[in-house]
């Protein structure tokens, strides 16, 4: 039998998780998620970190993309995307 895993990494009180390379942030059971996608990595000091991501924030129901840009780095995209994240959540 799996064992159903129940705990998650957080960041800023939601759940952050990451598979292959997408990066879904937010709560499913919410009106929206941002889902952050690598499309590109760099080399820094010998381990790749993400380079150029896809930022979308999805209706959780229908799937719909409410929002969605490119930015460079991880750091960008995540704070963009909280911002966008929270303001859907809030209408």
């Amino acid at each position: 039998m799996a064992k159903e895993i129940t705990e998650y990494t957080a960041y800023c009180g939601k759940p952050l998780v990451k598979n292959g390379n997408i990066i879904c942030y937010g709560n499913p059971a919410r009106k929206a998620v941002l889902v952050l996608t690598v499309l590109t990595t760099k080399d820094f000091h010998g381990k790749e970190i993400p380079d150029m991501i896809f930022v979308q924030v999805q209706d959780t129901k229908s799937g719909e993309i409410l929002k969605q840009s490119e930015k460079y780095g991880l750091y960008e995209a995540l704070d963009l995307g909280k911002v966008w994240l929270e303001k859907e959540l809030k209408k």
